[in-house]
């Protein structure tokens, strides 16, 4: 079982930076795997970054790379995603998951509770 527990998020211009935090506490596996998924209103969940815990590789979606940066803190067992150069299209409820990943088939067992990312125009 993991927990999820989110922090950051909130109200920022177009061009503005916010930083997301998710910590994870719980049992863990050889292939854990972590990501931010984002769901705009009316619209399907998609995936914003996914992370393999075990090389640390990384995966953006083409809309958010060389704007977003997500981070880890092994002590911590926390994530970060940086979002620098927000758009009004980047606004959505973000959520972390976290979950396992085998020859790059990925699964999603436990979610965070989300957090509101606004940007103004």
């Amino acid at each position: 079982q993991v927990q999820l527990v989110e922090s950051g998020g909130g109200l920022v211009q177009a061009g503005g930076s916010l930083r997301l935090s998710c910590a994870a506490s719980g049992r863990t596996s050889r292939r854990y795997a972590m990501a931010y998924f984002r769901q705009a209103p009316g619209k399907e969940r998609e995936d914003v970054v996914r992370i393999n815990w075990s090389d640390g590789r990384t995966y953006y979606r083409d809309s958010v790379k060389g704007r977003f940066t997500i981070s880890r803190d092994n002590a911590k067992n926390t994530v970060y995603l940086q979002m620098n150069s927000l758009k009004p299209e980047d606004t959505a409820v973000y959520y972390c998951a976290a979950g396992e990943v085998d020859s790059m088939r990925w699964s999603w067992d436990y979610w965070g509770q989300g957090t509101q990312v606004t940007v103004s125009s």
